[in-house]
């Protein structure tokens, strides 16, 4: 009898330890709560600036230090570049090593970086989304800083990848085998690591004018009225639908967003991306991060302008999080005619911007675009100034 209650004691304290223990592998539970999401991007050339060529413990340490410094300037959400180069910053068995993390594209991974940085994150309740460039295999046109073991090396003899003079190497986005490629990776990704999202950024066509000739000439053969630009868009739009629809089969509380030009004109005549399809329909995205990278002066493009125009596009229950441009306090915004120096008169832009955000009616956050220009070592004093008052509408 004794030896019962003692078993019964133990499996209730068991229990106890299970409910009550914060459990470091459980994705954070208020993606879909009122808390506003307040995120930051964390991009390869971070990765390479603050982890590469670092001992395995420094390299810890180092995370170590990004997270705590994020925590405590109250972000709650990490977009993190696990995959720029068609590489991986995590154990794959699909993509080689990236060269963000170690010095020869393909090297032994110190320890799985990808792991380390979500149990980091998730012990401060921070959100850890996966941001992937799916296209995008290389800046520059040099095949030897590609490992042989990159799945690129599979369809360079096919239409499946392009050499682009000037412009660097790329997917062809209307290649089948591609878009599985890209869709086994995420699912590698989703299955095997606790991350609460999948993150897409603004690349997606690749700077070419041919790379997709071939499955356009036989989509024609179907339809000779399609366009080269709505041929591409259906493209872009299948891509994102079958992974809205992986990641949901696999598990419902992982999200999918996607940070595209602030330029809503953009999307569609460079980058092939249907913005309005994507937040008026349901089953594509979960959150919507555009790059509204604009002053309040820019001519061109005013932020408040931009920013309601991009909430207006919204008629499903899409979360706007707009991403705001940190990297340019302190600097010359060449490309605002009369806003050229807003960005160094005044040092109160990006809380300006918040501030109004909050007031649109799918706003859900905020993003900066990026870590080192917010923690880096070279802030001017616009910058510092411009932190310290992002800081105070946050405490």
């Amino acid at each position: 009898m004794k030896k019962e209650i003692y078993l019964l004691l133990i499996i209730f304290l068991l229990v106890i330890i299970y409910i009550f223990i914060p459990n470091n592998n459980t994705k954070i539970k208020n993606n879909h709560s009122n808390l506003e999401k307040r995120a930051i991007f964390i991009s390869y050339i971070e990765l390479g600036n603050n982890l590469r060529g670092k001992s395995k413990n420094d390299m810890k340490n180092t995370i170590d230090n990004m997270i705590d410094k994020i925590d405590n300037f109250g972000f709650n959400m990490i977009i993190l570049q696990v995959r720029a180069f068609s590489d991986a910053i995590y154990k794959s068995s699909i993509f080689p090593s990236s060269r963000s993390v170690v010095n020869i594209e393909g090297d032994n991974l110190p320890f799985d970086i990808l792991d380390y940085f979500i149990k980091k994150s998730h012990k401060k309740n921070i959100e850890l989304h996966a941001w992937i460039n799916p296209y995008r295999i290389s800046n520059t046109t040099d095949t030897s800083l590609i490992s042989k073991d990159n799945p690129f090396y599979k369809f360079l003899d096919s239409d499946g990848a392009m050499i682009i003079d000037d412009k660097g190497i790329y997917y062809n986005p209307a290649n089948k085998s591609v878009e599985a490629l890209i869709l086994n990776g995420i699912d590698e990704i989703i299955t095997n690591y606790n991350v609460d999202g999948i993150h897409f950024d603004d690349y997606f066509y690749p700077p070419s004018t041919i790379i997709d000739k071939i499955e356009y000439n036989k989509a024609l053969e179907k339809n000779s009225n399609l366009t080269l630009q709505e041929f591409r868009l259906n493209t872009i739009s299948s891509l994102i639908k079958k992974t809205y629809e992986l990641i949901k089969n696999y598990d419902k509380n992982i999200l999918f967003g996607i940070s595209p030009d602030g330029n809503i004109e953009n999307n569609y005549n460079s980058n092939y991306i249907d913005t309005k399809l994507i937040v008026t329909k349901k089953g594509y995205i979960d959150y919507l991060m555009p790059q509204v990278y604009y002053g309040f002066l820019n001519s061109t493009k005013p932020f408040e302008e931009t920013v309601k125009s991009w909430d207006n596009l919204i008629k499903t229950d899409v979360d706007l999080i707009p991403a705001l441009a940190f990297y340019k306090t302190g600097n010359i915004d060449k490309y605002a005619k009369e806003g050229i120096n807003e960005w160094i008169e005044y040092n109160n832009i990006i809380a300006k911007e918040v501030m109004l955000s909050r007031e649109l009616k799918n706003y859900k956050g905020f993003s900066i675009f990026r870590y080192d220009s917010i923690f880096g070592n070279n802030l001017s004093n616009t910058s510092f100034l411009e932190k310290e008052n992002l800081k105070n509408i946050l405490s």
